[in-house]
């Protein structure tokens, strides 16, 4: 289970490879305020064009060769992967160095299977040459979704909460398939669920059920957790302001993460949109063995 207490210290330098999001950017201020000096590795035509101020290199998230040699020279003993990746690599992508082709056993089943198995496979590959992979929830904690979040306007009501029951039972059945950690349920009915093109994709699939009038035109909730046998490291279910302002025009009443295993990004605007568009968040908690 995440820890919910930040990392007094980390021994020797850290990098962050640096995906799409605010999750990066997040990550390397906070580690600056440690007195820290960040090491970014942006992947290609993913990363956030501010983190290019901090010392960095620019790769392909297929160059494993380089990116292991490029952290060794950097004395980079941490390594933290933070954001999304919009393109998952393929195997005709890979590298054919002596690098990629060690790694090809890990990665091979992995690059057929969902985001879960592949994101333990790299973690493994880093850790087998040396490095410590943290989660960005250790060194910021507070972006954790506490047990009992009640700072929105709206709340959800006993009919919305029998839909975040039923939500996140299918969320965690998509979960255990390594598929997504999300899904809609709209008066007592599961009517999307997340694939690997994520949550906004699966959002604007209920706003198109909704222009057609496949389901009722308002209401319903959002509710994204963790996979039941993922790797709390890496890939946390999250939500922030993008997330409210898409599920308002899905027609969503609102929106519950996970407590303690889903990250809210951007709190202070994620509640100002949220109250903006009348959606609560709630969040909920579970079992490790759910």
């Amino acid at each position: 289970m995440p820890s919910s207490n930040a990392r007094s210290f980390l021994s020797g330098r850290t990098a962050i490879i640096a995906g799409n999001g605010v999750l990066p950017t997040v990550v390397a201020q906070e580690l600056e305020k440690r007195g820290q000096n960040p090491f970014l590795v942006l992947l290609r035509g993913e990363a956030d064009m501010t983190l290019y101020d901090y010392e960095h290199c620019e790769l392909s998230i297929v160059e494993l060769a380089r990116l292991f040699k490029i952290l060794k020279a950097a004395e980079i003993h941490n390594v933290i992967l933070a954001g999304g990746v919009k393109k998952r690599p393929s195997l005709l992508q890979l590298r054919p160095d002596w690098t990629t082709l060690s790694a090809l056993s890990k990665l091979f089943k992995a690059l057929r299977s969902g985001d879960d198995t592949l994101l333990r496979a790299f973690i493994r590959i880093l850790e087998d040459y040396g490095f410590c992979v943290i989660g960005a929830h250790e060194v910021v904690p507070d972006l954790l979704a506490p047990i009992e979040f009640n700072v929105t306007v709206q709340r959800a009501n006993s009919k919305q909460n029998a839909d975040i029951i039923l939500a996140a039972e299918a969320a965690r059945s998509l979960g255990r398939l390594d598929i997504g950690q999300a899904a809609v349920a709209v008066d007592g009915q599961v009517v999307a669920v997340e694939d690997s093109k994520g949550t906004d994709n699966m959002l604007r699939r209920v706003q198109e059920m909704r222009e057609r009038q496949k389901i009722v035109p308002q209401g319903g909730v959002l509710v994204k957790c963790v996979k039941p046998q993922q790797d709390y490291r890496v890939d946390l279910p999250s939500i922030g302001p993008t997330t409210v302002i898409n599920a308002a025009k899905s027609g969503l009443s609102g929106i519950a993460v996970e407590a303690k295993k889903s990250l809210i990004l951007s709190l202070e605007k994620t509640i100002e949109e949220a109250n903006k568009r009348s959606l609560f968040i709630e969040t909920f908690r579970t079992t490790d063995n759910e």
